[in-house]
């Protein structure tokens, strides 16, 4: 059963063909319970986020998840596949590592995708989709994160997704501390987001979100207060700045709410970063006149601005995660020796117990000890020795070979 991983990531789509293929939390457990329903799954961790989707599994074909995929979502295979990447066995085990290191990420070096690979983990593992092999694997995934993390800078100058997103606004607003900021959401990456505005000191935070005693409880970390969703479309036109992050699956800002919004301003500009997949803006939002909507790839731009003070960083994280490759690969190696190791301890085992059962027999009707132990080991030592001997006379043209392997296990002398 071959070890891969199938995705569709940020280098390869765009975010039109992304948001079609996202797994969300609460799904999960119902996904993988699905994909290892079938036979030709055995180990199974989706990570799915506003970057990736990525199918870690041991399986029978790489194009069978593939379609597997494009069939859960409701996709054309073929609207996906030139999308698609697959990698095998040490080029998987390669690119979990970069992936967990944050080398893989839009934002090189950024650390909310350990977070989040360790939830996908965490669900794999509750819904007993985590073998051994994909267990080990994502251990040392997150040991390889800890040291690049421990051992480089390359996260010294990281450009996160919501520093990022200050800085965008920065660019349509000169002063933050002038204007009135609305985070739709209440997950991590508007918490992240909530952190960085409110050191700008905006004169005001409110946080909408779909549950209000959520909305509250980050609104409360921050000075801000709490609206509920439905309160939107009445009130969108108060703020200048509206940063949007939702697991919905339709959009929350629709074109029509954000012309209203645009005409009770007066026309002032409005700057929105729908950082959702699914995106949570109407996508002909982008041609208003006076917004400035800005999605999660747009990001990308201002995350090469610092790609070359990362460069060293990255070289040494890349040398971390070759070496932790080679390691992870050897006990890959060496796990597929246990059946056949096992096999063989398990067949000398049974040539032990019948033996030793033969010599009990001889000595309880009576006989010799010294000559029923002579005749055990003999008998044990010429059951032991009989495959190689008969493999020795068996080969023609191989022979030498299996003269040298022989001498190699059993450290015989060579002549």
């Amino acid at each position: 059963m071959a070890f891969f991983v199938l995705g569709i990531n940020h280098r390869t789509a765009p975010l039109r063909v992304r948001e079609r293929v996202v797994f969300h939390p609460e799904e999960l457990r119902r996904v993988l319970a699905d994909l290892t329903g079938d036979a030709g799954v055995h180990e199974a961790v989706i990570l799915s986020t506003c970057n990736r989707t990525e199918i870690y599994c041991q399986a029978e074909a790489p194009q069978t998840i593939g379609q597997w995929m494009a069939a859960d979502r409701r996709v054309p295979y073929h609207d996906i596949e030139p999308y698609l990447y697959v990698h095998a066995e040490s080029e998987a085990v390669r690119h979990a590592f970069r992936v967990a290191s944050g080398l893989d990420s839009m934002v090189i070096g950024e650390p909310q995708i350990l977070g989040q690979l360790k939830e996908a983990v965490r669900a794999a593992r509750e819904e007993r989709t985590l073998g051994v092999v994909l267990d080990k694997l994502f251990q040392h995934a997150f040991a390889v994160a800890k040291d690049v993390r421990s051992t480089t800078a390359i996260g010294a100058s990281v450009v996160s997704m919501a520093a990022a997103t200050v800085r965008l606004a920065e660019g349509v607003f000169e002063r933050i501390a002038d204007r009135q900021v609305l985070f739709i959401g209440a997950g991590e990456m508007i918490e992240l987001c909530a952190a960085h505005f409110a050191a700008r000191q905006p004169q005001r935070i409110v946080v909408a979100n779909r549950t209000l005693d959520r909305g509250r409880s980050l609104a409360d970390r921050f000075g801000a207060t709490a609206v509920r969703l439905e309160e939107l479309a009445g009130r969108l036109h108060e703020f200048d700045i509206i940063v949007t992050c939702t697991a919905s699956q339709l959009p929350i800002l629709g074109l029509g709410m954000v012309e209203r919004a645009l005409k009770l301003r007066g026309r002032a500009p409005m700057f929105i970063a729908d950082l959702a997949v699914p995106r949570d803006v109407e996508a002909e939002v982008v041609d208003l006149d006076k917004v400035y909507l800005y999605t999660v790839d747009d990001l990308a731009h201002i995350v090469e601005e610092g790609k070359e003070s990362r460069q060293a960083a990255v070289a040494n994280a890349e040398m971390i995660v070759g070496a932790r490759t080679e390691l992870f690969i050897n006990w890959l190696d060496v796990r597929a020796n246990v059946p056949t190791i096992r096999a063989l301890r398990d067949n000398a085992e049974r040539m032990r117990r019948r033996e030793l059962e033969r010599a009990l027999k001889t000595l309880a009707r009576g006989g010799d000890p010294v000559a029923a132990l002579d005749a055990l080991s003999q008998r044990l030592t010429n059951k032991l020795l009989h495959e190689p001997t008969q493999a020795l006379h068996r080969t023609d043209g191989e022979r030498g070979e299996v003269r040298s392997l022989i001498a190699r296990l059993y450290r015989l002398p060579v002549e």
